[in-house]
């Protein structure tokens, strides 16, 4: 089985083609394009790609599409990128303007392109559906629950592939296939073991997620990927009185409200020099203080929600840097968790700074919690769900 994974941004459109002959998917093909105005028109030409390339025979030679789609309020899960799923991307685009167009623009595309093919929608927050009921309110009244109102929770394709990853290093067979089949039956008591792990998905777009047993216990980001940790140019967490301040004391109006919470803040507005923190890291070195203090805002933010998150489980056994700056920042990962030791949390400086890359265990040998870096593969875990998707619904 040939899996198409399509990952679209507002003028973006990344792709992989994988082959599904084992549980691990086979790259086959990566490219991308910038600059997308017209979705139809690039879909068509990586297909005549693939084509040229001697990759596939044919576009009927793709049996599936899968689609990381961020947000479609209670639509969720791994489901058919069907109408039903194009119109809850179009009710809930307010709330994802960045994401929700590109992707039902994308699947209208796939739908006239490769008529044959399967196309499957894995929900970001999907992975969230079974969290504790607390974890998923507001303190505001129930209509404004019922309205949409509520956690759901996002980078739910990285947290779920680490859970997995890490019940597999632990040597939790059962659980990891638990955690696998999750999509498709649901929470089980399989391989049940109270296995604590705290991921940190860190990148242009953060967020940390507390799981037990590979079901989340709380997600940092709320009911919009504007929540929780600063991103790259998206505020995060804000006290909602700001908006009505804002529109007093600065005169604007919610249209630029709107942007500049979105566009001009997060790592951005506290730096005032970049949204990538490679270049505040360099800005905060040469002694600009707003890009110091932006480093520190997000490993104090990234800090506050493993803690939160440690009390919540009662512990950890392991805790998770992920993505692009979790990955490769160790400075980072150092700020968020020096001077732990008392919780049984000791951060190896060598192994930490050592400037390996790849999957690997940064904690010092006495270490209660292990500290492991995990490279993400958010386009592993849709390939994948996508074909378990096509199995289980022939």
């Amino acid at each position: 089985m040939l899996v198409f994974v399509a990952n679209l941004g507002s003028t973006s459109f990344k792709y992989s083609l994988f082959s599904m002959k084992g549980e691990a998917p086979e790259l086959l093909a990566r490219d991308g394009y910038e600059r997308v105005t017209d979705h139809a028109e690039v879909i068509a030409d990586s297909l005549e790609k693939l084509k040229a390339d001697g990759v596939i025979q044919s576009a009927d030679d793709i049996q599936g599409v899968g689609f990381k789609t961020v947000l479609g309020g209670e639509v969720t899960g791994c489901i058919a990128a069907d109408d039903v799923c194009l119109k809850a991307l179009e009710d809930n685009s307010d709330l994802a303007p960045a994401h929700n167009p590109p992707y039902a623009a994308g699947i209208r595309g796939f739908q006239q392109k490769l008529p044959n093919a399967t196309l499957v929608a894995l929900f970001e927050t999907a992975f969230y559906q079974w969290m504790p009921a607390r974890r998923r309110r507001y303190a505001v009244p129930e209509e404004w629950a019922e309205a949409g109102v509520k956690r759901y929770g996002f980078h739910g394709a990285s947290h779920k592939f680490i859970a997995e990853r890490s019940a597999e290093l632990a040597g939790y067979d059962d659980l990891a296939d638990s955690i696998r089949s999750l999509y498709v039956n649901g929470p089980s008591e399989k391989g049940a073991r109270n296995f604590r792990v705290i991921s940190c998905h860190l990148g242009g777009s953060s967020s940390v997620t507390a799981m037990r047993d590979g079901i989340a216990q709380g997600s940092s980001m709320g009911m919009s990927p504007q929540s929780g940790l600063p991103q790259n140019n998206r505020v995060g967490d804000l006290d909602s009185m700001a908006i009505p301040l804002a529109t007093k004391r600065l005169g604007l109006s919610m249209e630029e409200i709107e942007r500049v919470l979105t566009k001009e803040s997060g790592l951005l507005g506290l730096s005032g020099v970049s949204n990538d923190i490679r270049d505040i890291r360099e800005a905060a070195e040469q002694g600009n203080d707003r890009a110091q203090l932006a480093r520190e805002f997000l490993a104090g933010s990234v800090r506050d929600w493993v803690g939160t998150y440690f009390f919540t489980l009662g512990g950890a056994e392991r805790i998770v840097f992920t993505a692009g700056i979790g990955e490769n920042d160790a400075a980072l990962r150092a700020e968020v968790l020096t001077g732990l030791e008392d919780l049984g949390i000791v951060l190896d400086p060598i192994k930490n700074e050592s400037g390996e890359r790849g999957e690997r265990k940064i904690s010092a040998d006495n270490s209660k919690t292990e500290v492991w870096v995990i490279p993400a593969n958010e386009e592993w875990v849709v390939a994948r769900e996508t074909r378990r998707f096509i199995e289980n619904n022939q």
